[in-house]
């Protein structure tokens, strides 16, 4: 590892400390290094709070003066929720820019370089870009598609099932495994489930131990696809923060409806593909309200709707070493299949680790060949 890479290394840790605060902007970590010495260091907090590179070059201030600037993305050079960068770097006297990848936003995109070097800052780019990309996935989906970045979770059995033939899931895994699901769920903006898990698990979908970190903000919008509004009324899902969105077709009674909206549920309407709710429109409509990371937790019919609408951008399955068995006992991707080997799902980039004795693999989804990016 190079100079160069070393304090990138410690930019990106920095930017790591923003997941779950900063959407629907990026994670950003700032390090400012002056004669071998680290002089200033900040990170993204929040939206609408000052930028990393604002935060490291007032802690640097006045060492900042012909000093390097490492930082995972480029600077911003546009008015967004708060003032360029780029200006700020400049007044500073920052010598060098060290980035590892340019911003993907069309406003930004290669701008920010460029106007550091109209003023003679020197710009070097590329630096562990990789791993700078893997830690803005949601970011970069979201600003040039304008929809969320999809996670699909599932826990099930070494036989591949959800629950046993009655329904009982609860617990497939661990506890290890289950805290990792609930802080995955702090960093998403949304968890989302079909009403059949609603009917059958009756799940909150809250993050546990919410309000141990000031200034958190209160968890994941719980959204729940029902396209005839049938939720009961005293679903635990409807109860407390944050509200509750329902996923209506535009066949739903206005009665339900109305009956939800009482309840203090957030009823969206999206047009229906058949006797389903849209999930590709139901993307779009989630864009719209700056929605950068969802996460699905099944089960396994929305799961299965999920991967044919071709949304899922990245898979958890979580595998315990138990045997449950049953021909009639759910599995987490159901519907109707594919009819070829050929037609099959294949994953990329994959990897494992493990939470006790369970076991999860993760991976990024290839549809008819088309991987995402590396």
């Amino acid at each position: 590892m190079d100079v160069d890479e070393k304090y990138m290394a410690l930019a990106l840790e920095l930017a790591e400390r923003g997941r779950g605060q900063v959407s629907p902007n990026p994670m950003v970590g700032t390090v400012i290094v002056k004669s071998g010495k680290i002089v200033g260091k900040g990170y993204h907090l929040k939206a609408g709070l000052p930028h990393a590179e604002i935060k490291a070059l007032k802690n640097a201030d006045p060492s900042a003066k012909e000093a390097t600037l490492y930082t995972n993305l480029e600077p911003c050079s546009h008015f967004g929720r708060t003032p360029p960068c780029t200006d700020r770097i400049i007044k500073a006297g920052i010598r060098q820019v060290v980035a590892a990848m340019a911003d993907p936003n069309p406003l930004n995109s290669g701008r920010g370089f460029a106007r550091l070097r109209r003023a003679g800052v020197k710009v070097r780019t590329g630096v562990l870009k990789k791993e700078a990309k893997r830690l803005n996935e949601s970011f970069i989906k979201f600003i040039t598609q304008k929809e969320p970045f999809v996670i699909v979770k599932v826990a099930m059995s070494l036989d591949g099932k959800i629950a046993t033939k009655t329904g009982e899931s609860r617990w497939i895994t661990g506890e290890k495994a289950r805290r990792y699901v609930h802080q995955l769920r702090r960093e998403v903006d949304g968890v989302l489930v079909g009403l059949n898990t609603v009917l059958k698990d009756d799940p909150l979908l809250t993050v546990r131990g919410k309000g141990e970190r000031r200034g958190e903000k209160a968890g994941p919008v719980r959204i729940v696809v029902d396209s005839q509004a049938k939720i009961p009324l005293e679903a635990k899902v409807l109860r407390g923060r944050p509200q509750t969105m329902i996923v209506t077709a535009g066949y739903a009674p206005k009665s339900r409806i109305k009956a939800l909206e009482r309840n203090g549920a957030r009823v969206v309407i999206v047009p229906g593909k058949g006797k389903r709710v849209d999930l590709v429109k139901l993307m779009k409509e989630l864009g719209k309200l700056e929605m950068a990371s969802l996460l699905i937790e099944g089960g396994g019919e929305i799961i299965a709707s999920a991967f044919s609408s071709r949304i899922v951008d990245k898979v958890l399955f979580f595998v315990s070493p138990k045997i449950i068995g049953g021909r009639d006992a759910p599995t987490p991707v159901e519907g109707g299949g594919v009819r070829e080997m050929a037609q099959a799902v294949p994953l990329r980039s994959v990897t494992t680790r493990w939470f006790d004795s369970d076991l999860l693999i993760e991976g990024y989804p290839c549809y008819g060949g088309k991987c995402l990016p590396d």
